[in-house]
């Protein structure tokens, strides 16, 4: 696992109710039980972490990955691009 996938998944583990079991790659955001102001702290826990900004609807109160693998991807593809 690298680096950023794994502080990816700490991000998000951070925001899980107490109990769920470990993330995988392809769990669903959804399925996971993080409620919408969950995921607005996410995306600025992740936003400050790794210094960049994630596209970002707000009024669909929901981000443009719908798998904890695609929000590692995501961050990796903008990480990437500052390089």
């Amino acid at each position: 696992m690298t680096d950023i996938t794994a502080d990816v998944f700490a991000l998000i583990q951070k925001k899980l109710p107490p109990g769920k079991p470990p993330l995988k790659v392809e769990d669903r955001l959804e399925d996971l039980g993080i409620d919408s102001l969950s995921v607005v702290e996410l995306i600025f826990d992740l936003e400050e972490k790794f210094n960049i900004q994630l596209p970002y609807n707000a009024n669909d109160a929901e981000p443009d990955f719908e798998t904890v693998g695609e929000v590692v991807d995501a961050i990796k593809n903008l990480v990437g691009k500052k390089s």
